[in-house]
C-alpha cells in the first residue's frame, strides 16, 4: 500500500535525481533504457533554451495574471501617449499659426492717439514692427438670433495686408478698398449662427444702425479662442469678431489719422518688460490703458491655461497607473517565486548562476511589460487622434498638425519598463540570493496561535470556514496587508477617474447660480450715470437692476504686478455675490479691496498689506488700497471694492460701466428687442447662453476625458482584484485540495478562498476611499490656474461608483475562481511540488 513519506520527498535522492534530469532534458535514472554516462556540464545555449521553455510554461500557467498586468501597463501607456501626443499636436499647431500669421508680442489700447505717434514707438529699443488699428465694440442684430449679440470691429489696412495679426481666409474673398458695408467674419461665429458668405448682420456703429455684408470667413491668431472681453468661456454664437476696411471704420468713429489700438513685434532677445514700460510712457498722454505682453492677451492666456491643464492631467494618471502596475508585478513575482523556491534551488544545484536565474525572471517581466506597452501605444495613438480633434474643435486653426511622435511612444515604453523593473527587482533579488540548501526547504509555516477572535472568546460562535478565513488573514499580516492595499488602490483610482463630474457640477452651481444671480449683464460703450438703472427698470419685463463699475487697473506690490479689472459693487449686492469655493458668501468691503486668493498669491500680499492700483481709465488715479480680505473664488483674477468708494477714488460722480438685470422669463423677447435699440450699450451677456456655452465646450471636453480615464481606471480595478484572487488560488490550491480529500465540500473550500477575498475587499474599500480622496485633492491642486480654479468636490455618487466597480470585479473574479475550484485536479495538485 502506497504511503507518502511524512519526512518530505525532498530527502529522497531518487526524486531529486529525477527532477534534475528533467530540468536538464536527460533520461531519469532507473528507467528501462540502458544507463548513460554522466552528462557534461550544461552549455550556455542549452541553459538558455531550457530556461526559455520554463519561461513560456510560467507564462502559460499565469496567463490570467499576466494579461491583467499587461492591461494595467497598457492603460498607463495609452493615457501617456494620448495626452502627450495631443499636447504636442496642439502646441505645434498653435506655434505654426502664430508664426505664419505674425501674432504680435505686445498689445496696447488707447482712447485716441495720432498716427504720428507710430514713428516714436518704432524708435523704442527692441521694437521690430508696429501695426496700428481701430478696435470698437458694437451691439449686433443677427437674423438667426433673438437676443442681441456683441461684436468686435477691427480695422484692416485698405491697400495692403496687415503687418501683424494677419487673417487666414477660409472661404469667400478679402475686403474691397472703399467699401464701408463689407466685413470679414470669424469662422466660429458664422458656423454657430448658420451664416455664410453673402449674409448680413446689423451693427449699431457709433449710434447708427448699419447693415454689414459678410464677404469672407476668416481665422486670426489673436482669436484662436473666441472669448468676449470679460468672459472666460467661448460663446461664438453671441460674440462675433468682424474685420472692416480701416478708412470706413475711421470715418464711422471720427478717427481719421488716428488709432486706438496697436500691436508690436519684438526683436529677438528684446526685453518685453522694458518695451512695455517705454510704450506706456508714450501712450499715457493719449488715454493709454496699459501695454501688456502676449501672455496676458485673452485668447493666448486661456489657450495656455488649457495646455497647462493638459500637461497636468496627462502626467498624473499615467504615473498612478504605472505605479499600480509596478506594485502588481512585485506582488505576482514575489508570490510566484515563493511557489518556485524548490525549482530555483534545483537550478542553482545544476550550475545556473544568480545572474542566469535573475535574468530568467526579469524576462518574464519584460514580456508582460512589452505586451502592455504594445497595446498601450497602439490604443493611445488611436485615441489621441479623436481627442485632439475633439479639443481642437473649440479653437480656430486653419489646420490641425497631428502626428504621433515616436519619441513619445519611446518615452512611455521607457517609463513602463523602468516602473516594471523597479517593481520586480526587489522580489527577484530576494529569490536569487537565497542559498540552495535553504531554498530546498519549504517556507516555515506561519505561527499557529489563536486568532484575535478566538482570544476574545467568541471564536466558537463562528462556523469553521469563517475561523479558517480569519486565521489565514491574521497569520500572514504582510501578505494580507499588501493585498488589501492593492485592492484599495483600485478603489482610489476609480474615484480619481470619476470625481471630475462632481467638480464641474460644483463649479457650475457656485459660479452660475450663486455668484451670478442675474439673468442678463449689459455693458455700456462708455461709463454712464448710475441713473441708467432707472432707464433699464422702465423696460417692460425687467424686474430688478443693480449697476456696477469696472475699471482696468494694474495692481502692484513691489516689483510684482497684474492687470485686472477693479470692480465696484453695491453694498449688499444681490445679483452678483462674492462666494468662495466652500460656498461662503462675502459682502463687498466697506473700505479697501478684496482680492482673489490666487491674485494675492501672485502678488505675494496678505490681509493688512497695502497694494498700489494704477487705474488705466478716465483720470488715471493711482490708489493705495488696504487688502481687507481675500476670497478663494474659482474664476479669473479679481479685485473688488464697494461702488461708492471706487466712484470717489476715480474723482467722478456715480457712474456705471454696466448693470445686472433680473427679468421676467415670459417677457424675455420684449427685453431683447428693447436692448437692441439702445445705442449706449456695447454688449449683452445672457447667463443661460454662458451656461450652455460652458457645457458644450469646457464641461463636455472634461467629461469626455473623465470617461476615458474612468474606463482605464475600471480596467485597472478589475486587473487588481482578479490578480488577488488568482494569486490566492495558486497559493492555496494544495491546501484546498487536501481539504477536499479529507471530506470538505466544494462549497466549503470555495467559502474559505472566496471568504478571504471578500474580507480583504471589504477592508480595502474604506482604505481605497481615503486613497481616492487624497489623489483627487492632489490633482485639483495641480489644476489651480489663473483662469479657472476647480473646486475640490467628491460626491457619494463617485464613491458609490468606485465601490460598485470593485465589488463587481470581486464577484466576477470569484465566479472565475470558483469555476477553477470546481474543476480542481486533486491528484495533480497533491503531487509533491518538490
Amino acid at each position: 500500500m502506497w504511503r507518502p513519506d511524512c519526512r518530505g520527498s525532498l530527502r529522497d535522492p531518487k526524486l531529486i535525481a529525477e527532477q534534475s534530469a528533467t530540468l536538464r532534458g536527460l533520461t531519469p535514472p532507473g528507467s528501462s533504457e540502458s544507463p548513460q554516462p554522466p552528462a557534461p556540464a550544461p552549455q550556455p545555449l542549452k541553459n538558455v533554451l531550457a530556461l526559455d521553455r520554463k519561461l513560456f510554461r510560467d507564462l502559460a500557467q499565469l496567463k490570467g495574471q499576466s494579461i491583467a498586468i499587461a492591461l494595467v501597463i497598457g492603460a498607463g501607456v495609452a493615457t501617456f501617449v494620448n495626452s502627450q501626443t495631443m499636447l504636442r499636436s496642439l502646441e505645434s499647431t498653435r506655434e505654426a499659426f502664430y508664426e505664419r500669421y505674425h501674432f504680435a508680442d505686445v498689445f496696447a489700447s488707447v482712447k485716441r492717439a495720432p498716427n504720428s505717434l507710430v514713428e516714436r514707438i518704432r524708435e523704442v529699443p527692441g521694437v521690430a514692427r508696429v501695426e496700428t488699428r481701430i478696435v470698437e465694440g458694437v451691439t449686433l442684430d443677427v437674423p438667426t438670433l433673438e437676443a442681441p449679440a456683441f461684436g468686435q470691429l477691427i480695422s484692416l489696412p485698405d491697400t495692403r495686408p496687415p503687418l501683424l495679426n494677419q487673417v487666414f481666409l477660409r472661404r469667400g474673398r478679402m475686403l474691397e478698398p472703399g467699401r464701408d458695408d463689407e466685413v470679414l467674419a470669424s469662422e466660429k461665429f458664422v458656423e454657430a449662427n448658420r451664416l455664410d458668405v453673402g449674409d448680413s448682420v446689423v451693427a449699431i456703429i457709433n449710434g447708427n444702425r448699419q447693415e454689414l455684408r459678410i464677404v469672407g470667413v476668416v481665422l486670426a491668431p489673436e482669436y484662436v479662442l473666441q472669448v468676449k472681453p470679460g468672459d472666460v468661456v467661448p460663446d461664438p454664437k453671441h460674440y462675433a469678431v468682424l474685420w472692416m476696411n480701416h478708412l470706413a471704420l475711421s470715418r464711422a468713429y471720427n478717427m481719421e489719422s488716428a488709432f486706438n489700438d496697436l500691436a508690436i513685434e519684438l526683436l529677438r532677445g528684446a526685453s518685453e518688460a522694458e518695451v512695455i514700460f517705454r510704450i506706456d510712457e508714450l501712450i499715457d498722454p493719449y488715454g493709454g490703458r496699459g501695454a501688456y505682453g502676449r501672455k496676458d492677451q485673452l485668447s493666448h492666456l486661456l489657450l495656455e491655461g488649457d495646455i497647462q491643464g493638459l500637461k497636468t492631467t496627462g502626467l498624473i494618471p499615467p504615473v498612478i497607473f504605472l505605479s499600480v502596475a509596478a506594485f502588481l508585478l512585485n506582488v505576482v513575482l514575489t508570490r510566484m517565486l515563493a511557489l518556485q523556491r524548490e525549482q530555483i534551488a534545483a537550478l542553482k544545484a545544476f550550475g545556473y548562476t544568480n545572474l542566469d536565474i535573475g535574468w530568467h525572471y526579469m524576462k518574464f517581466v519584460l514580456i508582460v511589460t512589452l505586451a502592455g506597452v504594445s497595446v498601450g501605444v497602439l490604443a493611445g495613438a488611436i485615441i489621441a487622434r479623436d481627442f485632439t480633434a475633439m479639443i481642437a474643435a473649440v479653437y480656430q486653426y486653419p489646420e490641425l498638425l497631428f502626428r504621433v511622435r515616436w519619441d513619445v511612444a519611446a518615452l512611455a515604453a521607457g517609463a513602463a519598463l523602468v516602473a516594471a523593473m523597479l517593481g520586480a527587482i526587489g522580489a527577484v533579488r530576494k529569490a536569487v540570493r537565497l542559498p540552495p540548501a535553504e531554498a530546498m526547504r519549504p517556507e516555515p509555516p506561519a505561527s499557529f496561535r489563536p486568532t484575535i477572535v478566538e482570544r476574545l472568546g467568541i471564536g466558537h460562535y463562528l462556523p469553521n470556514v469563517a475561523r479558517m478565513v480569519l486565521r489565514q488573514l491574521e497569520r500572514q499580516p504582510i501578505k494580507t496587508g499588501l493585498s488589501i492595499f492593492a485592492i484599495g488602490l483600485s478603489v482610489g483610482i476609480v474615484v480619481v477617474g470619476s470625481f471630475m463630474q462632481d467638480t464641474i457640477d460644483t463649479l457650475m452651481d457656485v459660479q452660475f447660480r450663486r455668484v451670478q444671480r442675474y439673468d442678463m449683464l449689459v455693458q455700456a460703450v462708455e461709463p454712464l450715470s448710475s441713473d441708467i438703472r432707472y432707464a433699464l427698470e422702465s423696460i417692460d419685463g425687467v424686474e430688478y437692476v443693480e449697476t456696477f463699475r469696472s475699471v482696468p487697473a494694474r495692481l502692484r506690490m513691489a516689483h510684482r504686478s497684474r492687470r485686472v479689472a477693479l470692480q465696484g459693487l453695491p453694498l449688499e449686492s444681490d445679483l452678483y455675490q462674492l462666494v468662495d469655493k466652500q460656498g461662503a458668501v462675502r459682502q463687498p468691503p466697506v473700505a479697501g479691496v478684496v482680492l482673489s486668493l490666487k491674485l494675492a498669491e501672485l502678488l505675494e500680499v496678505a490681509v493688512g498689506d497695502m497694494v498700489v492700483a494704477e487705474v488705466l481709465e478716465a483720470k488715471r488715479p493711482t490708489l493705495e488700497l488696504p487688502v481687507v480680505a481675500t476670497i478663494d473664488d474659482m474664476q479669473g483674477l479679481n479685485a473688488y471694492m464697494n461702488f461708492a468708494d471706487l466712484s470717489r477714488a476715480m474723482g467722478e460722480g456715480p457712474r456705471a460701466s454696466g448693470a445686472y438685470l433680473r427679468i421676467d422669463p415670459a417677457a424675455r423677447s420684449r427685453v431683447y428687442r428693447e436692448l437692441k435699440e439702445i445705442p449706449a450699450l456695447a454688449g449683452v451677456t445672457v447667463k443661460d447662453f454662458a451656461i450652455e456655452s460652458f457645457e458644450s465646450t469646457i464641461a463636455q471636453n472634461l467629461l469626455k476625458m473623465r470617461l476615458f480615464n474612468l474606463s482605464f481606471s475600471i480596467v485597472i480595478a478589475v486587473g487588481v482584484v482578479y490578480n488577488s484572487a488568482r494569486i490566492a488560488l495558486s497559493e492555496r490550491s494544495r491546501e484546498l485540495a487536501t481539504l477536499r480529500v479529507v471530506g470538505f465540500t466544494r462549497s466549503e473550500i470555495s467559502g474559505i478562498l472566496l471568504g478571504e477575498l471578500g474580507t480583504m475587499t471589504l477592508l480595502a474599500i474604506p482604505l481605497g476611499m481615503g486613497i481616492g480622496y487624497g489623489l483627487a485633492w492632489t490633482l485639483v491642486q495641480f489644476l489651480d490656474q489663473e483662469v479657472f480654479r476647480f473646486p475640490f468636490a467628491i460626491s457619494a455618487r463617485s464613491f458609490g461608483l468606485a465601490v460598485s466597480v470593485v465589488l463587481t470585479a470581486a464577484i466576477i473574479s470569484s465566479l472565475l475562481v470558483r469555476q477553477r475550484l470546481d474543476h480542481l485536479d486533486l491528484v495533480s495538485v497533491l503531487k509533491s511540488r518538490e
